[in-house]
Parts: structure tokens; C-alpha cells; sequence
């Protein structure tokens, strides 16, 4: 039997989820930092630019491939699990505009109620807020912005800030950050000779 002290609070266990629930979410999460084919084709069909679809790699989180798709006009949203079932997931949002250090003050953090003060600090090549219950860090590319949120305490500030800086698009279609598909390879034709002048060999058969 356990006493807890008179006039000393119970401490309370972490959030868990049930095994069951966790096995389900885990199941329906891709590898760690990288978008399927599937779930990038789900999100531009659900209204996401290909070129504001991005991905990170985050210790310890898979990606919550149900989560992810289009935000507002053209953006893009994506949650990352704990692969421990241990807290809430980390959220993804890439959206089109620019970001700067009015905004960052201006601006409700990231899953927040608003309700809270923002304290905004530029760093490095970001910027990192937190309104006391929830951070966020978000960088500038080009003409987009990409953000990563979290509950305070849950992600110390070096990853989420790692993490975002290491964010790369997922869908290389000639935006100029992506990885480009491969170039089409020619179908290979068995009636061009390996030598001469290449032209198609086409032999003669019985009766001319």
C-alpha cells in the first residue's frame, strides 16, 4: 500500500497511452524523417503547394502520417508521435509568407490559446517563442516560413531548433531545394545494332 505524506501533493505518473492506442498510432507512422509517396500525394491533392511540403527529423518521434496535409490556402501541416507514447505530438506547418521579428512578438505561438505573453528571441538564423505552455522555433526560406511547435519541457530548445534547420522539402520538382527525380530512361529497342551506324535492323525473312 502506498502513503503519501499528509499535506505533500501525489505525484502524478506521466502521460501515457493506452498499449493499445500506442500500437494503433505507431502503426499508422512512417520512418522517422521521411514522407511517402502516399501522404505527399494525399496533402497536394488537399490543397498543399509542392513546394511548401517539408519534412524533419526529430530524436525520438515518427511521423503521424494520418496528420499530415494541406493548411489554409497552400500551406502544409504534419504532426510528429513520441515513439514512446509518452506526451503530445510535435507539429510541422510550413506556410507561404515571410516572418520577422514584429511578427514574432505579434504572433500566438504555435498550439497555444493565445491567452499568454510571447517572449521572442532571434536565434541564429531563426527565431524561438514560447508563451510559457508551448515553444516554437521558425526559419525563413525564401518565400516561405517553416515552424516547428511543442509542449514546453517536452523538446529541449537545441532540437527543436536543430530540427527545423535540417527541415528539407519532400517533393523535388524542379522548386530548387528538393531532391529531382531521376531523368527518364530510354526504353532499350532490340533492332538497333551495337555497332555501324545505328539505323534499325530489319533482316530479310524467307520469301524476300
Amino acid at each position: 500500500m502506498r502513503l503519501v505524506r499528509k499535506g505533500s501533493p501525489a505525484r502524478r505518473p506521466g502521460r501515457l497511452l493506452p498499449a493499445a492506442l500506442l500500437a494503433a498510432v505507431l502503426a499508422a507512422c512512417g520512418t522517422q524523417g521521411t514522407l511517402s509517396q502516399e501522404v505527399v500525394d494525399r496533402a497536394r491533392a488537399s490543397g498543399a503547394a509542392p513546394d511548401l511540403i517539408y519534412a524533419v527529423e526529430l530524436d525520438g518521434y515518427r511521423i503521424l502520417e494520418q496528420s499530415a496535409g494541406g493548411v489554409g490556402e497552400e500551406g502544409f501541416g504534419v504532426r510528429y508521435a513520441p515513439e514512446d507514447g509518452a506526451g503530445d505530438p510535435v507539429e510541422l506547418r510550413v506556410d507561404r509568407g515571410s516572418f520577422n521579428d514584429d511578427l514574432c512578438a505579434s504572433t500566438p505561438v504555435s498550439g497555444g490559446d493565445g491567452g499568454g505573453a510571447v517572449r521572442c528571441e532571434r536565434d541564429g538564423d531563426g527565431w524561438y517563442r514560447t508563451d510559457g505552455v508551448r515553444q516554437d522555433y521558425t526559419v525563413v526560406r525564401g518565400d516561405h516560413f517553416v515552424r516547428l511547435a511543442a509542449a514546453v519541457g517536452q523538446v529541449g530548445r537545441d532540437a527543436l531548433r536543430e530540427a527545423v534547420l535540417g527541415a528539407r522539402p519532400a517533393v523535388g520538382d524542379g522548386a530548387g531545394e528538393g531532391t529531382p527525380a531521376p531523368p527518364p530512361t530510354a526504353v532499350p529497342r532490340g533492332d538497333l545494332p551495337t555497332t555501324g551506324d545505328g539505323a534499325p535492323y530489319n533482316p530479310v525473312g524467307p520469301g524476300g
